[in-house]
C-alpha cells in the first residue's frame, strides 16, 4: 500500500514538473532542448530535496470549473505538497492525482512557503481522463498580463498536524490559442500531515 501511494506521489511529483516546465513558458519560439533541460534540473532538484516535499496523509483539495466540481481525498489519493529549487528560482506548490487515475492537478507559485504568504500563480493543469478514448486537458492560459494569472493564498503551513491550508483561482484553457475561452478555477486545500 505504501509503495502504491509512493508510486502515485512520484507521478504526481513529475506532473508538477513537467507543468512548471512547460506552463510558466510563454514564448511560443523551438524551446524543446531548453524545455528538456528544465525538466531534467527540476528533476534533479526534486530528488536532492526530498524533506521539503511532503505526501499529505489527510485533508481535502477542492476545485471548480464551468459547473463542475473536482476533489481528492488525501486519504485515499495522492496529494503533495511540494518545494523545487529550479535555476536558481525557487517555486512551492500542489500536485494531485486520484486514486483512479482518472484526474490529476497541480499549481505553483514562485518563491517560498510560509504561513500567510499569497503569491500569483506560475503554473497549472488538470487532466481528465474519464475513460481510455478520452482526455480533456486544461492548462495555465498564457494570455493573461503578467500577474493576472491567478494567486495561490497559502494560510497555514506545518503548523501542527496542518501540512497546507489555504486558496487559489487561476485561469486555465483547453489550448494554448490566442481565440481559446479560458476559465477562472477556484479551489481550496486543507491537507495534514500524520503525527
Amino acid at each position: 500500500m505504501y509503495s502504491k501511494r509512493f508510486t502515485n506521489w512520484c507521478v504526481s511529483c513529475i506532473l508538477f514538473l513537467a507543468l512548471l516546465a512547460s506552463a510558466c513558458q510563454k514564448d511560443q519560439g523551438d524551446k524543446s532542448v531548453e524545455q528538456k533541460k528544465a525538466v531534467a534540473v527540476a528533476d534533479s532538484a526534486l530528488a536532492a530535496t526530498p524533506s521539503t516535499n511532503f505526501l499529505a496523509s489527510s485533508g481535502i483539495l477542492t476545485l471548480n470549473v464551468q459547473d463542475s466540481t473536482y476533489t481528492f481525498n488525501a486519504a485515499e489519493d495522492s496529494v503533495a505538497f511540494v518545494n523545487i529549487s529550479v535555476g536558481g528560482g525557487r517555486y512551492f506548490g500542489i500536485t494531485a492525482i486520484n486514486k483512479a487515475h482518472t484526474m490529476s492537478f497541480a499549481i505553483s507559485s514562485k518563491g517560498t512557503a510560509a504561513a500567510e504568504v499569497t503569491k500569483g500563480v506560475e503554473g497549472s493543469q488538470l487532466l481528465l481522463r474519464p475513460d481510455a478514448l478520452h482526455i480533456k486537458q486544461y492548462s495555465l492560459t498564457q494570455f493573461t498580463e503578467a500577474g493576472d494569472a491567478g494567486v495561490l493564498d497559502l494560510q497555514r503551513y506545518r503548523q501542527d498536524s496542518v501540512l497546507a491550508k489555504g486558496t487559489f483561482f487561476t485561469f486555465l484553457a483547453h489550448d494554448d490559442k490566442a481565440d481559446s475561452p479560458f476559465y477562472r478555477v477556484e479551489g481550496s486545500f486543507n491537507l495534514k500531515l500524520k503525527q
